[in-house]
This record gives C-alpha cells, structure tokens and sequence, in this order.
C-alpha cells in the first residue's frame, strides 16, 4: 500500500513539474528567441576563435555547466520568486547590457560580448522574479565571469612570473633525477631539444580555469564546513601550480624520449588532458585531507568545551 501511494505520489510530482516548466517554456520562448538571434553569431565567432585556442578552451564549458546549473535551480528560484523586490533593478542593468552588446560587436570587443550575454541574463531574471530568485542563482552568474577573456596587457603581466617559476621548478625537478637539463628564461633545454613554456602551459588562464573547475567543485558537493571551503578555495592556487609543473614534465619528457614531433602533436594535446585530471585528482585529496582536518576540528571543539566547564 505504501508503495504504491509513493508511486501515486512520484508521478503527481513528476506532472507538476512537466507542467510548471511547460509554463515556464510558453512564457520564456520569445525571450529565448530574442537572446538566441543575438548571441549564437557572437558565440559562433568565440567557437571559431578564441576559444579554439587552448588558453581559452574552456569557455564553452563553463557556458554549459552555468546554463545546467540555472536550470537545475530553476524549482528553488521559481520558489523565492514570491516576493519580487528590486525587479526594477533588472532595467538599468539590461539597458547597460545591451550597450556592452552593441560596442561589442560593433567593434568586435569579444570580452564586451560575453560580459553582455551574462548581464542580460541576469537582468531578466531580475526583472522576471526579482531579488530573492536572482540570489538562488548567484552562483551560475558568478561562474560565468570565468568566460570573459582579460586584457591582453594584464595576461601578459601576469603569466611571465608563472611560466618563470614553472620552468624554474620543471629544471630542478628533472635535474635531480638526472636528465641532461638546463634552462635560460622560459626556454627548457633537454638533451638536443628546445621547449619554450607557453602561456597555455603556465598561465593565467589555465590558473583561472583550474579555479573555476574548483569552485564548481564546491558548488556541487556544498560541504557546510566554511573552513573547509575557503581553505580549498585558497589551495587550489597552489594545485593549479603544481598542475602546470606536472603538465610541463609530461611534455619535456615526450619530446626528450619521443622527439619534437611527438611533443607538439597528439601527446601535447593529451597532457592537457593530464594538466585538468592531475588538478580535479589535486582538488579532491586536499578536500579529503581537508575533511580528516575538519572531523579532528569538530571532535576536539566538545572536548575542550567540557574541560573548561
């Protein structure tokens, strides 16, 4: 009996819900539309360009796990959208979206495009349920600003000292076990072969995209632990460098054993395959280890409160 009432009960959910997102559907689709005609050339362009570059590759996948993260949380926000204070906020910022959106592609200011997508998104989500539903939602927002390319002057300020300290560490590291290595700047010279460390093996961006991977760790596992989430947070900068030398090591041992063509073909490819599951391995042993830290934490917390008592 009480199974089939938990079955009666699983497909009235289950028609609720097929009728809340037809509704949902019929009330969005010429705002869809409308987002559709003036984005898919931009994001057709980004495909074609920058993010066929390995410095920029994750892009489109930080677009699906964003937009896959909105709806998931579709239900929660259509529940908050009760009280729709500050939806008047959503037009000033749709109005400055659409700005971005025509300077942008106008001149083509790729990083003017996606700013826009992201603030017109939101804005009508804004407008649509207001304040509290736009706060279930933080987070998808929040992620998506990973997409947006930065300043050319600024990424080249930084990576220089990054792919600095890779090399520096790569040399050592191979010089204590005994490969014939020696390095001048960003240059690795290992036996009769040549390897310059490239921005896309020791980057800003690859720094940025391993901590948009970590953060969308976090999102999905939602430890309450707030010491264990920020450490984590903190930690996957130093992941992200230990990624990068792992992944430099991968490529001056390909080209030192298998030649140069070897290391800038198929197998170049592959290590930066190596780069994210060495971080996404990274990111969940320290999170492992960060829980050990974590229980010992809390378990030694009643302890001391009974001795001062």
């Amino acid at each position: 009996m009480d199974q089939v009432m938990a079955a009666s009960a699983t497909k009235t959910s289950n028609l609720a819900n097929s009728i809340v997102w037809k509704q949902q559907i019929f009330a969005w689709w010429p705002i869809l539309i409308g987002m559709l005609l003036l984005y898919v050339p931009s994001f057709y362009d980004l495909g074609r360009g920058l993010w066929s570059t390995e410095g920029y590759a994750h892009g489109p996948i930080i677009l699906l796990l964003s937009l896959w993260l909105i709806i998931k949380q579709w239900p929660l926000m259509l529940q908050a959208a009760a009280d729709k204070r500050g939806a008047a906020l959503g037009w000033p910022i749709a109005v400055i979206a659409l700005l971005l959106y025509i300077i942008g592609r106008s001149q083509s200011i790729q990083m003017f495009e996606i700013a826009s997508f992201i603030g017109l998104l939101l804005a009508l989500i804004l407008i649509v349920y207001g304040s509290r539903a736009l706060k279930v939602q933080w987070f998808p927002f929040f992620f998506m600003l990973f997409m947006i390319p930065l300043p050319g002057a600024l990424v080249s300020a930084l990576t220089m000292p990054m792919k600095m300290a890779v090399s520096y560490v790569t040399e050592n590291i191979l010089f204590w076990a005994a490969y014939p290595i020696a390095r001048t700047g960003v240059i690795l010279q290992i036996g009769q072969y040549q390897l310059l460390v490239a921005d896309a093996c020791a980057g800003l961006q690859t720094l940025l995209t391993l901590e948009a991977l970590g953060l969308f760790y976090l999102n999905i596992v939602k430890h309450t632990s707030a010491f264990r989430n920020v450490a984590l947070a903190i930690l996957i900068i130093p992941i992200s460098f230990t990624a990068n030398v792992i992944r430099v090591i991968s490529l001056t041992l390909i080209t030192y054993y298998f030649g140069d063509a070897a290391g800038q073909g198929f197998l170049h490819g592959f290590a930066g395959m190596v780069l994210f599951i060495t971080a996404l391995l990274l990111i969940i042993s320290v999170d492992s280890g960060l829980q050990l830290i974590a229980k010992a934490r809390s378990t030694k917390t009643p302890a001391n409160k009974g001795v001062a008592a």
